[in-house]
């Protein structure tokens, strides 16, 4: 499957989400990437119950066509509580980053996703995903996109005020192992917030 990940609305049988997959790969806006032979890195389903909207695949995902294929996405998945089975299943799982792409290395790591990227795609995605519901909000780039004016002045504040977000929205930091500073001086993180996050999605999973 996992060889698949990058292609997988192309095999969902819904015909909206085909052809959306085809116009972002042929968008001249995505021509260079076109270029190098990158797919989009998301996954989409008409039946997705969880949206995870992080910031841009890093090269090793871009390459390896394989989202979140990293120890981030480890982490990332031992906070949702969700086995790897779970979190590449569309049916259950959308991956919708700020930018399907690589967006290349910038001065100071990888460049931030492109700004025009999400306005353009998300909505026409998310037209055909009526079950998707929940979206877990990693990093700024995410949260101030979909929380507008509601998220705080810092990522740490949002985070922290996740209550202020339910049910529909629970943002959370990076999971990158570059954010152990930050996870350090936030021990509450993964005291309080985690276990609370765990059990929201195991709600979420629960047949209605």
């Amino acid at each position: 499957m996992d060889s698949d990940i990058a292609t997988i609305t192309i095999m969902s049988h819904h015909k909206a989400l085909h052809d959306i997959y085809k116009k972002i790969v042929d968008d001249p806006d995505n021509a260079w990437a076109k270029d190098k032979d990158y797919l989009p890195l998301y996954a989409a389903s008409e039946k997705s119950k969880i949206v995870i909207v992080g910031q841009a695949p890093g090269r090793k995902a871009q390459e390896g066509a394989k989202p979140w294929g990293d120890a981030s996405g480890d982490k990332l998945r031992s906070w949702l509580g969700l086995t790897e089975e779970q979190f590449y299943d569309p049916d259950v799982v959308a991956l919708l980053p700020m930018d399907f792409y690589y967006p290349g290395k910038g001065v100071h790591g990888d460049l931030p996703p492109r700004k025009n990227f999400a306005p353009k795609w998300h909505p026409k995605l998310l037209e055909h995903m009526p079950h998707a519901n929940i979206f877990i909000l990693i990093g700024g780039y995410a949260q101030k996109y979909y929380l507008g004016k509601l998220a705080k002045p810092t990522l740490t504040e949002t985070v922290r005020s996740y209550e202020d977000y339910l049910p529909k929205y629970f943002p959370l930091v990076h999971p990158s192992p570059l954010n152990f500073r930050w996870q350090t001086k936030n021990p509450w993180f993964a005291k309080d917030l985690v276990p609370i996050l765990q059990e929201f999605i195991r709600e979420q999973l629960k047949p209605k």
